[in-house]
């Protein structure tokens, strides 16, 4: 214990404040790794990885146990080498925030005339909901879905509520797929989606629409309307999570809400809380 507190004492009397800005950076970058995996499965798994880093420090420390600090010294590569595979959902999500330098250089969204959009939106989803027809409509926004726009067909047209019904209307070619809007375009129809990996998803509620829906929402910040075929309602996803039961009007508000220039700062960006708007916060938001 002595002999602990001798290093201890000694570390602090050569730290100068070039060593302080070292420790302060480490410090930042734990503290970012934390925010980035709050939420998830993996914050538990990684918040038990450093109990049991600091555990073993300390006893090997005080203990002066040689041989198992040999052997924490010998694991610790293939623990280094096993944290990307565990991690790797997170990680991706990581490096998808690091990527969205847009969302650091504005303060909100490209400019869009976002009324005539948003009307055409409500109206194809009440009528899709009235005649039960299945609908996935996927607003594109900072992070870009080129690869799955690639997976459909071709349209590049003004987005209409005419346009809309018809390409999802039964039996028609372009019906089974998700329609990509990009500002006031519509991109492409027919789309190939990733499906959610929320492994508690229920399968009665949620069809391969609901789950490509919050799959795109999970890997992009993108918004998705979805109109159910065998129920008729109208749900929105974004950021992984859904609001279900939405009638013309709330799903107006809803999409207008993400139109909105929206203020944003550095934690708010790193935590992936930039953009998230009201649908996480509300009471519906749930799987």
């Amino acid at each position: 214990m002595n002999e602990f507190l001798t290093e201890v004492a000694f570390i602090f009397q050569r730290l100068d404040w070039l060593g302080l800005v070292d420790i302060l950076l480490v410090t930042a970058v734990f503290f970012g790794l934390f925010l980035l995996m709050r939420g998830t499965q993996a914050a538990v798994l990684l918040r038990g990885v450093v109990i049991l880093i600091v555990v073993v420090a300390l006893l090997s420390g005080f203990l002066r146990l040689r041989a198992f600090t040999w052997l924490l010294r010998s694991t610790l590569p293939a623990l280094l080498l096993a944290i990307p595979v565990i991690f790797q959902p997170e990680l991706r999500r990581v490096l998808d925030r690091l990527g969205r330098v847009s969302v650091l250089l504005s303060l909100g969204h490209r400019e869009t005339n976002a009324g005539p959009v948003i009307d055409a939106i409500c109206t194809a989803c009440q009528r899709l909901s009235e005649k039960r027809y299945g609908a996935l409509i996927v607003i594109e926004r900072d992070v870009g879905l080129q690869d799955y726009i690639d997976t459909g067909v071709k349209i590049d047209s003004t987005v209409s509520s005419q346009l809309l019904v018809q390409v999802f209307v039964k039996d028609t070619p372009l019906h089974d797929g998700a329609v990509i809007l990009r500002g006031d375009r519509i991109v492409s129809a027919a789309c190939v989606l990733p499906l959610s990996t929320e492994a508690n998803l229920s399968q009665q509620q949620f069809g391969l629409r609901h789950r490509a829906s919050l799959g795109v929402t999970e890997v992009s910040d993108a918004v998705a309307v979805v109109v159910s075929e065998q129920t008729g309602v109208i749900s929105v996803t974004h950021n992984g999570k859904i609001i279900r039961r939405l009638d013309a009007a709330r799903l107006q508000n809803i999409l207008t809400a993400f139109y909105k220039p929206r203020p944003t700062n550095f934690l708010r960006w790193l935590s992936g809380r930039a953009g998230r708007n009201d649908i996480t916060k509300s009471p519906e938001a749930k799987w």
